[in-house]
Formats: structure tokens, C-alpha cells, sequence
């Protein structure tokens, strides 16, 4: 009989995001006003707010091949690729909130089968976040 491997210890969340945009000015726009965040760090090409537990940092796609290299950025618009989830108390209360601040909604407010609700939208590079209860 094989013993069991104990699970790896994981960190208790993820430390930073980092998103590829293609204008930094109306990224951090966006995530200053429909977010609410506030920058933490800046340079020419990159604009770093905190969210949560998380650093949000958005770099400027000229700056990304550095960070990856030798893997490829792929370029915007080519399809989602992933959904990054926000927990929020009510979902239809910040639906009506980032109504009010411009932002349109993908999807949403939905009653998932898996039991959560939940309304997904895009920033201006096309990342989906979703909120969710």
C-alpha cells in the first residue's frame, strides 16, 4: 500500500494579480472609479492598487514580454481566458452601484445551480470580473 503525500501548504490567498492592458491611463481610470482603489505605486508603465489582500497591478502590454518571456502575451480581444471573482455582501446592491457609475454588465444578477449569485462585467481590456454571494 502507497502512502498518502501530504498536501502542499498553500498561501492563505494571491498576493498579486497582474493584467496586461493596452492604455494604462483608462485602466487605472477605470479601476480608480469603479472600484474605488487607489494607487499605491506608479511608474511609466505600470499602476499598482491594493485590493483586498491583493496587489492589483496593471502593466502597460509594452512591459509584459519581460515578465513572461519565453512564453508569449497574447494579444487582447483573442477570447476569455479566465474570470476573476470578487466576494461581495449583495450582489444586486453593487450591480446598481457600478450601474451608476457606467459600468455595464456581461451578465447578471444570476441564481447559479451551484448556489451562489453572481454578475460578471469587463474592464476596458476586456478582463471579466465577476462579483459574487
Amino acid at each position: 500500500m502507497t502512502e498518502a503525500v501530504p498536501a502542499p501548504v498553500w498561501p492563505k490567498g494571491i498576493a498579486a494579480i497582474t493584467l496586461f492592458v493596452s492604455d494604462l491611463g483608462s485602466a487605472r481610470a477605470f479601476y480608480q472609479n469603479f472600484f474605488g482603489l487607489t494607487v499605491i505605486f506608479e511608474d511609466p508603465v505600470s499602476v499598482v492598487f491594493k485590493l483586498g489582500g491583493s496587489f492589483l497591478n496593471l502593466l502597460h502590454v509594452s512591459a509584459a514580454d519581460e515578465l513572461v518571456s519565453p512564453a508569449q502575451v497574447a494579444s487582447a480581444g483573442v477570447g476569455a481566458r479566465f474570470v476573476l471573482t470578487i466576494e461581495v455582501e449583495d450582489v444586486d446592491a453593487k450591480c446598481a452601484e457600478l450601474a451608476s457609475r457606467g459600468v455595464t454588465l456581461l451578465n447578471g444578477p444570476i441564481d447559479r445551480p451551484w448556489g451562489i449569485r453572481t454578475a460578471s462585467f469587463t474592464d476596458p481590456d476586456g478582463y471579466i470580473w465577476e462579483i459574487a454571494k
